[in-house]
């Protein structure tokens, strides 16, 4: 410094709301318009690094967070500003000035002294304090360090848990869907010996698929954890090693690794990972299956089948074989003595014979009625009352297709799918596989099927009719 500079004190003003981290220093003649010395910022700038480390130290959650937090907890990230070299002996002197580089120009992006500011090439620049830039740079690389951490936790359960549960989940819904290829096809296998080669074909390419997305999965994230923890590994060795004054003109560097992290995309859950049941289906087999198991030499129906009486509505009559019901009107009707089994109000009644495993099927002869229902129910439907809780199809616990004014459709939980039926069925089969949780609505005349839907049956399942017109009856 010349003899001829008169020592001021320098001050300035409070950084602004949208800048909290710098000020601007202007110099008006030989005397500064501040409200705050210079060097008292200076010697405040130790106690806001401290306070900035000491967020550091107590920042990010109790589980993403560990690492980093852990990093700045040792006895290496506690040290004091001036031990770090920031205000030391240690740390490069102004070659103008011959003063410490305890200064920040963002517009030139370098390192001064005080003097550069007041006086120098600085002057009417925006300075920051060496100690506030570092630590918030500091604090940026934290919450970057953290967020990487948080996300490589997600990344890792990704692989350990959901792709490992895909592939455990993959063998068995694949060895179930060949299981009931394979027995399909053995109901009818001097017919079928070319859709059964091509089935197992089918679902050995998807199973094949499946695999192969998920090694290509596994294989995407665990480059994509390698590369996020190598990023990682090397913010944080630059958090923690990196003397200040290095640091500071990292800044493109970080930028370039924090941009690299941010470029990992979220992993999720696709259909993809997932066998299509789709791949098993096959119109031909499901309607040679149908036919060998309702009209075939080795039927799948049970002779024994009986409407059982003690369901059956007072709106209807049944035959002394108890296979037949027919619909009463008004007149003939009689008040039959109480039974909790019995439908009082709407015109239902439950076959005698409860199914939960196996495969069931059996013929209804529907004759000339134009309204009736025929399917299945959980044997907890309600039995009493004119709500919908007691009509067959217009609760979660039915399943029935129905007629009425010539249409026909399938019914469950009050929701109508409409059927397209060519002909006025005369009787109706309807096939219950357990095992592969289907139910099936067969037309034997035409060896049509009228409808076929997979659902989740979690009860014994008993044979449900309905009948408004007419009569319908078993036939064995």
């Amino acid at each position: 410094m010349s003899a001829e500079l008169v020592p001021r004190v320098l001050t300035c003003s409070p950084p602004t709301p949208c800048e909290p981290e710098t000020f601007n220093v202007v110099i008006t003649g030989r005397q500064m318009d501040c409200e705050q010395p210079i060097f008292s910022v200076l010697s405040g700038g130790a106690g806001q690094k401290s306070g900035g480390d000491a967020a550091v130290r107590g920042g990010g959650d109790g589980g993403g967070g560990g690492g980093v937090a852990a990093a700045f907890s040792s006895p290496a990230a506690t040290i004091s500003d001036t031990e770090s070299g920031i205000f030391s002996g240690e740390s490069e002197l102004c070659v103008e000035h011959e003063s410490e580089l305890d200064w920040f120009c963002g517009t030139e992006q370098k390192l001064i002294c005080s003097h550069c500011a007041i006086v120098g090439s600085c002057n009417g620049h925006t300075v920051t304090p060496l100690a506030t830039r570092v630590s918030s740079i500091r604090n940026q690389l934290v919450d970057v360090c953290e967020k990487m951490q948080l996300k490589a936790l997600r990344i890792e359960r990704f692989l350990d848990q959901t792709l490992t549960g895909k592939e455990q989940k993959l063998q068995t819904v694949a060895s179930r869907t060949r299981e009931q290829v394979l027995a399909q096809v053995s109901a009818a296998r001097e017919a079928l010996e070319e859709e059964e080669q091509r089935l197992l074909e089918e679902v050995q390419r998807e199973e094949e698929r499946v695999e192969q997305c998920l090694l290509t999965q596994r294989a995407h994230w665990s480059q994509a954890l390698s590369a996020l923890s190598q990023t990682r590994s090397r913010l944080v060795h630059t958090l923690t090693h990196t003397p200040d004054a290095q640091l500071v003109t990292s800044v493109q560097e970080i930028a370039e690794r924090m941009e690299e992290a941010e470029g990992v995309s979220e992993p999720c859950d696709t259909d993809q990972l997932n066998l299509n049941p789709s791949c098993s289906d096959s119109k031909l087999l499901r309607n040679l299956w149908a036919t060998a198991a309702l009209l075939g030499p080795n039927a799948l129906r049970s002779p024994y089948l009986k409407f059982d009486e003690r369901t059956v509505s007072p709106l209807l009559s049944l035959s002394e074989d108890l296979c037949t019901l027919t619909f009463l009107h008004k007149k003939p009707r009689q008040s039959p003595a109480y039974d909790p089994a019995r439908f009082d109000c709407w015109p239902n009644a439950l076959g005698s014979q409860s199914m939960s495993s196996g495969t069931h099927s059996w013929m209804l002869d529907v004759g000339e009625s134009g309204a009736f229902k025929v399917g299945v129910c959980y044997a907890s439907l309600e039995r009493k009352g004119s709500g919908n809780e007691a009509r067959l199809g217009y609760n979660p616990q039915s399943w029935v297709l129905s007629r009425y004014d010539g249409d026909y459709s399938f019914c469950h939980a009050g929701k109508k799918v409409p059927l397209q039926v060519v002909t006025t069925p005369k009787r109706i089969g309807v096939l219950l596989d357990w095992p592969s949780q289907t139910l099936l609505f067969y037309e034997p005349d035409s060896s049509a099927v009228l409808y076929c839907t997979s659902q989740h049956f979690s009860a014994p399942l008993l044979p449900a009719c309905a009948v408004t017109d007419r009569s319908i009856t078993i036939v064995h």
